[in-house]
C-alpha cells in the first residue's frame, strides 16, 4: 500500500448537543456536553489509520492537555507522530461546536492556536514526511500559504495531491493545477464558482469549470445524494451507501470521506470503488456521535 502524508489541524473540539442551534441573542437548555478531538486534518488522519492506511500527520500543537489528548489518540490510531511540531508559546487550537440532536446538523467556530502559527519553515523542517510519502492529502484551516507551499512540495515531490477546500477560502490559480483530486462540497463548490450549485446540470457543469481551472480529477460530495466525480473522460454519480442506523451526528462526514478516499488511492483502487468506499466510511460515520471518535475501523466498514 502507498503511504500518505496528511497536513492540517488538531483542534479540541468542544461539543454543545441540544435539541437547536440557538440563534443570535438566544440561550437554550443543551442535553449534553463532549471534549473531543477535531480538526480537519487530525480528523482525516485518523480516519485513514484506522482504515489501515500508511498515515504521517504534520501539525502544529501547544503544550497542554489538549495536545496530550491528541497524541495519545494518534499512538492508539496508528498515526505516525514523528512530525509534530510541540509550540511551548502557544496553546492546543479548540472548536466550539453546537450540535442539533433531532437532525445532526451543527454550526462551528475554531480558534486554531498553534497549528495558526505554522510556517514555510515548519514544512521544510519536516518534509521528510512529505518526500516518503506517495500522496499528500490537505485542508484550508491551516494558513494559506504554508498550504500553498506544502502543495508545491508535495508536486515537486512526485506526490499525488488531494486538497480538500473547508472551510472554502480563496485558492490561487496557480495552486488549482497542482490538485490532482479537489473535494469540495456543494456549499464549497458554490463559494468558488459564485454561484448556487444545486440541480444535476448546476453539478455537471461545476465540475467542468473545476477542470478548466486546472484540476486534474473534481470530487463534489453531496451529503444524502452521494458525491459526483468528472476527469473529463469520465463522469458520474455515485449514490450514498444504505445505512442500517440513524443519522446521528454529521460531524467529521467529509473528513471520514477524504480519510477513505486516500486510503483508497493507496490501495489503487478503481475511481468508482474508491468512491463507493469513501461514501460507505462517511455514511458509517453519521451514525456516530464526536467527528475523530466516529471514524469507523477497516473491521467496521468491512463488516457493515
Amino acid at each position: 500500500m502507498k503511504s500518505i502524508c496528511v497536513f492540517g489541524v488538531f483542534v479540541a473540539d468542544l461539543c454543545f448537543i441540544g435539541e437547536k442551534i440557538p440563534e443570535v441573542g438566544q440561550t437554550i437548555l443543551g442535553t449534553k456536553h463532549l471534549i473531543g478531538p477535531g480538526g480537519k486534518g487530525s480528523n482525516q488522519a485518523i480516519a485513514a489509520a484506522r482504515l489501515g492506511g500508511k498515515i504521517s500527520f504534520i501539525t502544529k500543537v501547544g503544550n497542554d492537555n489538549n495536545a496530550e489528548m491528541a497524541l495519545n489518540l494518534y499512538k492508539s490510531s496508528g498515526v505516525n507522530t514523528d512530525y509534530i511540531i510541540k509550540d511551548k508559546n502557544h496553546s492546543t487550537g479548540v472548536a466550539g461546536i453546537m450540535i442539533n440532536a433531532n437532525t445532526g446538523d451543527n454550526a462551528i467556530n475554531i480558534i486554531p492556536g498553534a497549528a495558526g502559527t505554522l510556517n514555510s519553515s515548519d514544512i521544510d523542517n519536516n518534509l521528510k514526511a512529505i518526500e516518503k510519502s506517495d500522496i499528500f492529502l490537505t485542508q484550508l484551516e491551516t494558513p494559506y500559504d504554508v498550504t500553498s507551499y506544502a502543495l508545491q512540495k508535495a508536486k515537486d515531490t512526485g506526490s499525488i495531491t488531494i486538497l480538500n477546500p473547508a472551510p472554502a477560502s480563496k485558492i490561487s490559480e496557480n495552486d488549482f493545477k497542482n490538485i490532482d483530486y479537489f473535494t469540495p462540497n456543494e456549499t464549497e463548490a458554490s463559494f468558488y464558482l459564485e454561484k448556487k450549485i444545486e440541480t444535476k446540470s448546476e453539478i455537471e457543469n461545476a465540475a467542468k469549470e473545476f477542470l478548466k481551472k486546472g484540476v486534474k480529477n473534481i470530487l463534489i460530495t453531496l451529503g444524502s445524494k452521494g458525491v459526483y466525480f468528472s476527469n473529463g473522460t469520465d463522469s458520474y454519480f455515485v449514490d450514498v451507501h444504505k445505512l442500517k442506523d440513524d443519522v446521528k451526528d454529521t460531524t467529521g462526514a467529509g473528513d471520514a470521506f477524504n480519510g477513505a478516499f486516500s486510503v483508497a488511492l493507496a490501495k489503487s483502487l478503481k475511481i468508482v470503488d474508491a468512491l463507493e468506499f469513501s461514501n460507505k466510511v462517511a455514511g458509517i460515520s453519521t451514525t456516530k456521535e464526536g467527528a475523530a471518535n466516529s471514524m469507523p475501523s477497516i473491521n467496521e466498514v468491512e463488516n457493515y
